[in-house]
């Protein structure tokens, strides 16, 4: 497998995770968040598959979902439901920003547009509970 391959294999399980999440904090929303989370978690599972289909054409299995995934903290309330969504979205950001420096040609474009999506999304999520900052200095990266 190559250093490209182990990095989008990360950014599965990434999107995996976020699914997950999505699932448990979707409940604890408003109409207008609620869509909001319809949207990105078609988005994650639009991207789950297409990233399940490179890697099986590259000849890479790629790891299954688990059966649940640990949450940081409990989501209680629409609060702590809009912090969750921000929160998956910047740890998604992170495993697709680390496949850059592996990547290149058209599937650096993939990576590239995936960090923005997940950054792009983290902003919405963060206005709607009103987190700061609303964009981080450095998108994808851990602090």
């Amino acid at each position: 497998m190559t250093p490209a391959d182990e990095r989008l294999v990360a950014a599965l399980q990434a999107e995996h995770a976020a699914i997950y999440g999505y699932g448990v904090l979707g409940p604890k929303l408003d109409s207008t968040a609620l869509t909001q989370a319809h949207n990105a978690d078609n988005a994650h599972r639009a991207r789950r598959d297409a990233l399940i289909v490179r890697l099986h054409s590259a000849g890479v299995t790629p790891p299954p979902t688990a059966a649940s995934y640990q949450l940081p903290f409990a989501v209680a309330d629409r609060a702590s439901a809009l912090k969750l969504a921000a929160l998956l979205e910047d740890r998604t950001a992170a495993q697709w920003r680390l496949a850059l420096p592996d990547t290149d040609g058209d599937v650096r474009k993939i990576v590239l547009d995936a960090l923005v999506d997940c950054t792009t999304r983290a902003v919405g999520f963060r206005k709607a509970g009103g987190l700061t900052p609303l964009v981080p200095t450095f998108p994808g990266k851990t602090t």
